[in-house]
């Protein structure tokens, strides 16, 4: 059984490196896992590309022995080069099509997707997630329109109806207050950012996490 069909997006951590409180990379990412966190994405929008590989590298040396997937946010090539799992892609990055074709079939693959009509063209064969938001305001990202729940499951309702059991979660602002809201709702997980790695303790807010979305995944058919 390939890593992609074992993909659990239940509760998805993103290490932001300006969301994290200055601290090291691969010690946050152990904690999160450590606390339960499911699929671990390295997003950094301001380092150059030796810095991302270096970083990328380093979070993967410090993942490998839980079996918990790497994803590198927009960045084929790095992902390429540090060997990760695959990439997260928004839609202004490379093609879903040209990112496969790059990384092989192998690959984990998520695309962010923000309306209906994204919703409706996004290319499941191609994909393994997709993350919808974002659902509240955050500070981690320019988010002037956050879409709520019903937005989200608005959005969620053409890939539902193409595709029963492909994995959606759900993105943006999303914490321990209102995370059993978006997984009753529908979602298959959710994505955290500073929900996790700019809290004290990164260990105990993972753990508090996955404890709110469990009782959501628990039993549900992975694809």
């Amino acid at each position: 059984m390939s890593m992609r069909s074992k993909l659990d997006i239940a509760l998805y951590g993103i290490i932001d490196t300006a969301r994290c409180a200055a601290r090291p990379l691969d010690d946050l990412v152990r904690l999160a896992v450590e606390g339960g966190v499911t699929l671990l994405q390295y997003r950094d929008k301001t380092s150059d590309t030796r810095t991302l590989v270096a970083n990328a590298r380093l979070i993967k040396s410090a993942l490998t022995e839980s079996g918990v997937p790497l994803l590198i946010n927009d960045r084929v090539d790095v992902a390429l080069a540090a060997e990760a799992d695959g990439v997260h892609i928004g839609q202004s990055d490379m093609m879903p099509a040209d990112a496969r074709s790059v990384l092989g079939e192998a690959a984990i693959i998520g695309l962010t997707v923000k309306t209906t009509g994204q919703a409706q063209a996004a290319p499941l064969d191609l994909i393994d997630y997709a993350c919808i938001g974002g659902v509240y305001a955050t500070l981690s990202k320019d988010n002037p329109n956050a879409i709520g729940i019903e937005g989200w499951q608005d959005v969620a309702e053409p890939l539902r109806t193409r595709a029963p059991q492909f994995p959606v979660g759900a993105i943006a602002g999303i914490d321990a207050s209102n995370a059993a809201g978006v997984m009753e709702a529908g979602a298959d997980g959710v994505a955290i950012i500073s929900g996790i790695f700019m809290q004290d303790d990164v260990r105990a807010a993972a753990r508090t996490l996955s404890e709110i979305v469990s009782p959501y995944t628990h039993g549900k058919p992975r694809p």
